[in-house]
């Protein structure tokens, strides 16, 4: 098999030096050498803004262990930590995963498998694309016009629509389009072969959607759901609007119910309040909170590598 790939790249190798006649390409080797000067340059910020953050933040961990992380909200910084945020953050994830991945997955699946191709389906696929690049701000208006004002009385009346139920649904919003995005592409990276065959034999429509199509697409789904949650995860501006950026979170003994509709506060947004501090100590808290928001998100990453890998390998 590696002869076979080698003896492959050495005829391509040679079929475009034919073609090109031996000629050096002085503009594509410009151009190549252009990307990776973007690239090295793109590593070199990447890599200039990891060391300042865990140069300052590593010695909060240091001296406090994973107190950083359980710890609740402080105006003391050597008391502070990120272990409200982190419930806040957890529980707006599950409001998204609960609302946003049914919806979009859904939605993705009747558009590609269902709906016939007419001028009003483009249209609608031309205007979920375009969302997907909308500001995350922008999402943060809607979800204070829609889930704060217009449905206090299901948000949080005590909140004043201010609510984890709100941040939750706004995050839902913010990755609605990304959801259908992927799934979109994922089913279509299935051949047309394996519905054929599935009609073949005698099954319906939605025989071979679930039975074939959408264990075909799995390992594209997941990825792309994961990746979607891992972006609402580090989302802030959004947040702020509809009331994230709050002092405290008191959870007591409320139920689940008074829980969703009550303040609260997320990771991010307890960076953006440790940033504006002039003391010292909380700008060093914030790099170590920062530390803790991106082993999150990689380990998010890792775990969309790890199944799409695992269900690719079953077929």
């Amino acid at each position: 098999m590696t002869d076979v790939t080698a003896t492959s790249h050495i005829s391509a190798e040679v079929v475009r030096a034919r073609i090109s006649g031996r000629r050096m390409d002085l503009g594509g080797r410009i151009f190549e050498g252009l990307l990776l000067l973007a690239l090295l340059a793109s590593l070199a910020v990447l890599l200039t803004l990891l060391v300042d953050v865990v140069s300052r933040g590593i010695g909060v961990y240091l001296d406090r262990g994973l107190d950083v992380i359980t710890a609740p909200l402080s105006s003391d910084p050597a008391r502070a930590g990120i272990g409200q945020g982190l419930f806040g953050s957890i529980a707006l994830m599950l409001i998204v995963a609960a609302t946003a991945f049914p919806i979009g997955i859904g939605a993705a699946i009747y558009l590609e498998e269902y709906a016939r191709d007419t001028a009003f389906t483009r249209f609608i696929t031309a205007n979920i694309r375009n969302l997907a690049g909308v500001p995350s701000i922008v999402y943060g208006l809607l979800g204070l016009a829609v889930f704060v004002v217009v449905l206090r009385a299901i948000t949080g009346p005590e909140s004043q629509g201010r609510s984890i139920l709100s941040g939750g649904l706004t995050l839902a919003i913010l990755v609605l389009p990304i959801v259908i995005i992927t799934t979109s592409e994922a089913l279509r990276a299935v051949p047309a072969g394996i519905r054929e065959a599935a009609y073949g034999v005698g099954a319906t429509r939605w025989q071979t959607v679930r039975s074939h199509v959408i264990p075909y697409a799995a390992p594209g789904i997941l990825t792309g759901t994961i990746l979607s949650m891992a972006r609402a995860f580090g989302e802030t501006a959004p947040l702020i609007m509809v009331g994230g950026a709050v002092s405290f979170l008191n959870t007591g003994d409320r139920g689940p119910v008074e829980t969703l509709q009550g303040k609260y506060t997320t990771v991010p947004t307890s960076i953006f309040q440790w940033v504006q501090e002039p003391r010292r100590e909380f700008i060093e808290l914030s790099a170590a909170g920062i530390i803790a928001l991106l082993v999150t998100i990689l380990l998010v990453n890792g775990l969309a590598i790890i199944l799409r890998n695992r269900y690719a390998r079953k077929w």
